[in-house]
């Protein structure tokens, strides 16, 4: 892309060092927490999985990191990059080299130039290795990157940074949904708090309706009263569904009067999606691929099209349609998403989808029934190790048992989750858009070719 800004050395505009290798002899110090390649995600890091290695007092100024240094790695997916922000302490392993901007770059235009750079393939020249690529110390300071005026690299920065926030908000947002759709089911469905609660009241002298009430809402029993009429009177009509026994089924104790049946007894159908892949299209109906799920969603920002003169042949043997649960049986077992409406899109390899009933399908049901650690662990004792990939044997899956309470209470699950996730799929789509307006606009600020004066003047006279 043309350019009138000129193009400079990054080792010139920057202070890079390549982190500490770890050596289990010549290690010595304190043990310390440091990042490795895959803590890092584009634009964010991962924190949960720290490993820790020796290091010595003199080694915190070269492998320790500051507030705003870029993290970029060498490895895996070079040049895959982060900004390290706040205080707290942290040290970096070979894998990752620390980029720390003098005077004249700013660092966040420089992690959107990697991030734009990373995806047309200017940074592949630079890469050593046939098989395996790297992002050497002595390749990255060779890099060549465009150089505005520092108010224009911030102006840039600042434009995209509000996207990038957005885009993040929306994903915390949705992660807390999720997560409060998946605490109703734990609750009910696999910890059978309500069932419980009323044989603890019987076996106490106490009221078994008033102690599932309790355990549905998460409130004392004290408190029940201070509800309001309807809700105290809805609460009530829900803690009725809940029966006050146990009984042995081959999923272990469950509620008296539930029932244990395959899954093909409770759903339409199961269908397999295509063993190839199709000619990629710079756009027309999306390709579902595993790196689509994330385990219990949907991750929409990497997509591949297929040509609208595919479609008829890739969706042969099923048409993906909304409320559909589409999931992964070969290499990334057991990830499940729920289709949202207005996705038009076929089944990749190894990819295949689970289709609830026409009428009183609850199909939000049946997914959470799939993430949950039971079903999750029944699909690992049924995994067949291959040679190269591991596989569910598909043809078998029908055939797995699944817990199937009573009709009212999987309505009136239906009830408290479908709306929560509607809202998800809502902000996933304003998600989406966001990522394709950041996308459009990224080369456009780092180049010149659109100001952010005229993206204002443009947005003003929206």
């Amino acid at each position: 892309m043309a350019s009138e800004h000129p193009v400079v050395r990054l080792g010139d505009y920057v202070d890079a060092c390549l982190g500490k290798m770890l050596d289990v002899q010549k290690n010595r110090g304190e043990l310390r927490p440091y990042l490795g390649n895959s803590n890092v995600r584009w634009g964010s890091f991962e924190l949960e999985e720290l490993s820790a290695m020796r290091f010595e007092d003199h080694e915190e100024e070269r492998y320790g990191i500051r507030d705003g240094d870029l993290i970029v790695c060498e490895g895996g997916e070079p040049g895959r990059c982060a900004i390290w922000r706040g205080n707290t302490p942290m040290k970096i392993q070979k894998a990752l080299h620390r980029v720390r901007t003098k005077a004249g770059l700013d660092n966040y235009f420089l992690y959107y130039w990697f991030l734009r750079a990373g995806t047309t393939g200017e940074l592949e020249p630079f890469f050593t290795g046939t098989t395996i690529k790297h992002l050497t110390g002595k390749a990255l300071v060779e890099l060549r990157i465009p150089l505005p005026s520092i108010k224009l690299q911030r102006g840039a920065a600042r434009v995209l940074r509000v996207l990038d926030e957005k885009i993040n908000l929306n994903r915390r947002i949705n992660q807390t949904l999720e997560a409060m759709a998946q605490a109703i089911f734990k609750s009910w469905f696999v910890d059978f708090d309500p069932v419980k609660a009323k044989i603890a009241a019987l076996a106490e002298g106490r009221d078994p309706l008033r102690a599932a009430m309790s355990a549905i809402s998460g409130k004392a029993e004290a408190e029940l009263d201070t509800l309001p009429p309807k809700q105290y009177e809805q609460l009530a009509a829900t803690a009725v569904l809940f029966p006050y026994e146990m009984e042995a089924s081959e999923l272990g104790e469950i509620p008296k009067g539930w029932a244990v049946e395959s899954i093909r007894e409770v759903v339409e159908g199961v269908y397999d999606g295509p063993h190839a892949t199709p000619p990629a299209s710079t756009n027309g109906p999306v390709f579902l691929g595993i790196r689509n799920l994330t385990g219990t969603a949907l991750d929409l920002s990497e997509i591949r099209h297929i040509a609208e003169a595919d479609w008829a042949q890739w969706t042969r043997r099923v048409t993906p349609r909304s409320g559909d649960i589409v999931f992964s049986y070969e290499a990334t077992l057991g990830y499940f998403a729920l289709l949202p409406r207005g996705l038009r899109c076929c089944l990749g390899r190894r990819l295949a989808l689970v289709r609830p009933l026409a009428e009183q399908g609850f199909g939000t049901f049946w997914f959470h029934q799939f993430v949950a650690p039971p079903f999750q662990s029944f699909l690992q004792k049924h995994t067949i190790p291959g040679a190269t990939v591991n596989r569910i044997a598909l043809k078998d899956f029908p055939s797995f048992p699944v817990l199937n309470p009573p009709l009212g209470i999987k309505a009136e699950f239906a009830t408290r989750v479908d709306p929560i996730w509607a809202a998800i799929h809502a902000r996933q789509a304003e998600l989406q858009r966001l990522a394709e307006l950041r996308d459009t606009l990224l080369p456009k600020l780092l180049s010149g070719e659109l100001s952010v004066e005229a993206l204002a003047e443009s947005a003003g006279a929206a």
